[in-house]
């Protein structure tokens, strides 16, 4: 038997542009641009690699793309700004962070319907499900706080305090801790999920944004949106072993499933940065559009 070609696909959005670049990890080329709503930032997938969700923050929609055709087959209304998105590990429900009214839009996939609204704090950013899919944190920026979402009830059953306005939020693929993005302090705040509460606050770059995970949790990286780095974490000791010079204010990073690659989109200069996290350097530039915000990976998909 032949080898079963094997492809992994990075979808960016591209907020003045209005497009979601698809690249080609394989190569690092954009191979499709995909026209969605105004102002694409926030971006999932369906833990499948089947579905991609993107937030447009200017029409207050959701875009549904089929990624086997590249197209979207879906235009979702939501509230007001929505900026982030999440898909539970089942892909039965989205939920979407709304920063113009404070709420989260829980989606319900088949029907591509919302089925509820969900109050959280102030100036909400992002958010991000646990493994187990039972909770989702959001990241409350004007109160300086997550709020804690049962995804059973669509409640919010507390509150964890963190740094001074959060951003990025996420969990760690063991669910047993969240990192949480500190922009003014230039922090992040470790969240035990067992007892919610904060263990510890590692100081990274200037204005850090979003956190990603290596698979197998061994290290995190943060993007340092105003010195145009990324800040390596050994989740071992909570301390920053390494920091790599990227593109102009990078934004939302996100590690290939094999882990050998993260993909970093950087905001001012129209491209995605390729880190190779075998010994952390920039291995590739792939210019994708004007203001590449989000990025999200998908599976591999048997060609």
């Amino acid at each position: 038997m032949g080898i079963v070609p094997i492809s992994v696909f990075a979808y960016v959005t591209v907020f003045f542009e209005n497009i979601v670049s698809v690249i080609d990890t394989a190569t690092n080329t954009v191979i499709d641009t995909i026209p969605v709503g105004n102002l694409p930032g926030g971006i999932a997938m369906s833990s499948d690699g089947t579905r991609v969700y993107v937030a447009n923050l200017d029409d207050n929609t959701v875009s549904v793309i089929n990624t086997t055709t590249n197209t979207v087959i879906s235009t979702i209304t939501v509230e007001d700004a929505p900026v982030d998105i999440a898909v539970l590990p089942d892909g039965t429900r989205a939920y979407v962070v709304n920063n113009g009214n404070n709420t989260v839009s829980v989606i319900n996939t088949t029907s591509n319907t919302v089925v509820d609204t969900i109050t959280v704090g102030g100036e909400p950013l992002s958010i991000a499900i646990h493994p187990d899919g039972t909770r989702a944190y959001v990241t409350n920026s004007a109160d300086d706080n997550v709020s804690v979402i049962n995804t059973v009830t669509n409640t919010v059953v507390g509150t964890i305090t963190v740094g001074d306005r959060p951003t990025g939020v996420t969990y760690t693929p063991d669910g047993t801790r969240a990192y949480v993005a500190n922009s003014i302090d230039n922090t992040v705040s470790v969240i035990n999920t067992t007892t919610e509460t904060v263990n510890n606050t590692i100081t990274v770059g200037d204005f850090p944004l979003y956190v990603a995970f290596t698979p197998d949790g061994t290290r995190a990286y943060v993007t340092n949106s105003f010195d145009n780095s990324v800040s390596v974490i050994d989740t071992t000791t909570e301390t920053v072993i390494d920091t790599i010079p990227v593109g102009e204010v990078p934004a939302i990073i996100a590690v290939t499933p094999d882990g050998t690659r993260a993909y970093v989109a950087n905001f001012l200069d129209f491209t995605v940065s390729v880190i190779d996290t075998s010994d952390n350097t920039v291995v590739d530039t792939v210019t994708v559009g004007d203001a590449p915000f989000g990025v999200v990976i998908s599976p591999p998909i048997l060609n």
